[in-house]
Formats: C-alpha cells, sequence, structure tokens
C-alpha cells in the first residue's frame, strides 16, 4: 500500500492542535503517535510530543516531555504499596499537581503546529480519574483539541468487541465533550470496510451477530440501535501504523474536528464561565446582604437620630421640640423660685 503524500490543511491555524491519543490496551496507540510524528516531520511540520504512559519501557519516538522524567512509576509503587495499576493511577495524579508548567512551557513554544499527547494503555487510568480529567480540561481551555480512539481493527471483526469499542468511544466522547475520531488501526492487516458498513447498515451488523448466538450477542444487538444516531456524526478513518496509509485522511478529519471544537466546544466553554462567574456573583451579593442584616439596623438606627431631615416623621410634641425652648423655660423656673424665696423672707422680718 502506498503512503499518503498530501499534507494535513491547517496552515491557517494560529494555536496549535492538540490530539489525545486514546484507545484500548494492545490496540497500537504508541505505534499510532510514532506513525503520524514521522508523518508530520515528513511534512515540514513541527509536532511537540508528550509522553503519559509511566509504565512504558521503551519509546518508538523522541518525547519532548516525558512523565517518566518526573515520576519514577517503580519508586511510587514501592512507596505507596500499590500494584501495577495503582501505581499508574498514583503517578498520573502526581504528575496532573504540575501540568500548570507543562501549560506554561507549552505557551513558550510559538513554533509549533501540533500536540500529540500518547496516554497509559489501561484506557480506564486516563478516561475515567482525575487526573485524566484535568489534564484534558486544562489543556482544551487552551488549545484547540481533539480526541482519536485508536481500536483494533482485527479484533473488531467479531461483532461484539466492536460493539464494546463502539460504547466506550460514546462514553469518551460525551464525557469529554471534544471532538472525536474514530481511528480503525491495522488497516495493513484487515480492511476497515466491514467495520463501516455495519454502522450505515443496520442488517449487516444483525447479520454478522447471528453468527454468534449468545448473551453478549442480544445486548450488543439491542445497543446498536441506541448508537445508529452516534453513528451518524461519528467521524472515522481508517489507517495503517506500519505502512502510514490513511494520515491524509485523518488529518483532513482533524481539520474538520478542529472546526467543531470552535464551533461547539468553545461556545460551550464560554457558558461554563458564564455560569461560574454568575455564580460568584450570586455568591458575593449574598455575603453582602448577610453582613448588612448583621450591621445594618444598628447603623440605620444611629443614621436616622443624626439626620435632621428625619425629624419630620416624628410626633407633633417632639418635632416642635427645640433648645431655644428649653432655656426659655429654665430661666423661668429660676425666677419663680427666686421670688418664692423672697415673699418667705418678708413674712420672716415681719413676724420677728
Amino acid at each position: 500500500m502506498a503512503t499518503d503524500t498530501t499534507s494535513p490543511n491547517d496552515s491557517n491555524q494560529v494555536k496549535p492542535v492538540v490530539i489525545i491519543t486514546l484507545g484500548m490496551a494492545g490496540s497500537g496507540k504508541t505505534c499510532f503517535m510514532q506513525r503520524i510524528n514521522a508523518w508530520l516531520h515528513a511534512k515540514s511540520k513541527k509536532p511537540y510530543v508528550i509522553n503519559l504512559d509511566p509504565a512504558v519501557f521503551e519509546l518508538p519516538y523522541p518525547a519532548n516531555i516525558d512523565i517518566r522524567d518526573s515520576v519514577k512509576y517503580k519508586d511510587v509503587m514501592k512507596q505507596y504499596q500499590l500494584g501495577p495499576n495503582g501505581g499508574i493511577i498514583t503517578s498520573l495524579n502526581l504528575f496532573a499537581t504540575k501540568f500548570d508548567q507543562v501549560l506554561d512551557i507549552l505557551q513558550k513554544k510559538d513554533d509549533i503546529d501540533f500536540i500529540l499527547i500518547d496516554t497509559p494503555g489501561q484506557i480506564e487510568v486516563f478516561t475515567w480519574s482525575a487526573s485524566g480529567t484535568i489534564i484534558s480540561d486544562a489543556i482544551a481551555r487552551s488549545y484547540p483539541t481533539v480526541i482519536a480512539y485508536v481500536m483494533d481493527t482485527v479484533r473488531c471483526t467479531n461483532p461484539v468487541t466492536f460493539m464494546s469499542n463502539m460504547m466506550y468511544a460514546c462514553s469518551i466522547m460525551y464525557k469529554t465533550r471534544l471532538p472525536l475520531i474514530v481511528v480503525m488501526n491495522k488497516t495493513d492487516i484487515v480492511d476497515n470496510k466491514f467495520a463501516v458498513d455495519w454502522m450505515k447498515d443496520f442488517e449487516t451488523f444483525q447479520e454478522a451477530l447471528d453468527a454468534h448466538p449468545s448473551y453478549s450477542s442480544n445486548l450488543s444487538r439491542s445497543m446498536s440501535l441506541v448508537l445508529d444516531e452516534f453513528y451518524q456524526d461519528l467521524r472515522t478513518v481508517g489507517i495503517s501504523s506500519v505502512t502510514g496509509n490513511g494520515c491524509t485522511s485523518f488529518f483532513k478529519e482533524v481539520s474538520n474536528a478542529v472546526k467543531e471544537y470552535y464551533e461547539e466546544y468553545v461556545p460551550h466553554l464560554e457558558q461554563l464561565r458564564t455560569i461560574i462567574e454568575k455564580r460568584k456573583e450570586e455568591e458575593m451579593d449574598a455575603q453582602l446582604k448577610k453582613l448588612k442584616v448583621d450591621r445594618g439596623d444598628e447603623i440605620k438606627l444611629e443614621n436616622e437620630m443624626l439626620d435632621p431631615q428625619q425629624t419630620t416623621n416624628l410626633p407633633p410634641s417632639f418635632s416642635n421640640y427645640n433648645d431655644s425652648d428649653d432655656d426659655q423655660s429654665d430661666s423661668e423656673v429660676q425666677y419663680e423660685e427666686s421670688t418664692t424665696a423672697e415673699a418667705s423672707f418678708d413674712r420672716f422680718i415681719g413676724l420677728t
């Protein structure tokens, strides 16, 4: 098979495009990363590669940022007394706490076209862990991001396995809300045409399930009806990580996915920001109102006593009261007291 030679249509893109590679163990994620990395270099594109798999023994491509340089997988297992999966999750969690430093490094790189991210072999470690969500959300807020879900075409010749992969792809897309491309890998061994036919023609998939009678087949038959709408907008591409066939089609789908990112994900992100800001404002207003309730009665009473305009609301006996009346009444009392004293003294003299 001849390798495609045309370059991806991304010349007008200002920010580098992030491609996060996910997939089941053994689907060929690392080989896929090596192929698209080499293909981009051949097309004079500059990729920036990040490896997030702490347990990989050797990488077939050079990584600009490697989690193994920051976190030692085996040391984490020994220190925290964990098994293999627990060690991978903990290593990824430790790395996620410093992912802001990774973003700072990426912001200083103004000469890169793509950011390629390889994830651990155990898909659930990245997809359903807190660290995976933190990393994917953080980088998607800064750069146009696309999910590349790699599936093993050879294993998917079994309709039940095919349905399991489709269910996983569906869950990833709705969880991340990011544009998703299903990469049917290993097309140099088995052509992916059968899988495309299963997605387009329900009857063809039912015939394949009839050849594998089991409880899982009955479940897959029911689920295929549910996923019919999911298939309509799903991007799929067949690719061979060995020969490189299908790379052009993949990057064309990446360009379409980037448009979807700006048309759907960015407005959704702005909506979330608006909701968060509104919620913060409501909490601040509630705190201010609470503060006014705690101190407002005393302040209001004091202002009413000091404001002369408030006297109009007082009873007439109080509103007519003034200092001059007070002084006049005091002088009259003093005069009456002195007169009474003089009369009493005169009577005393007369008696004597």
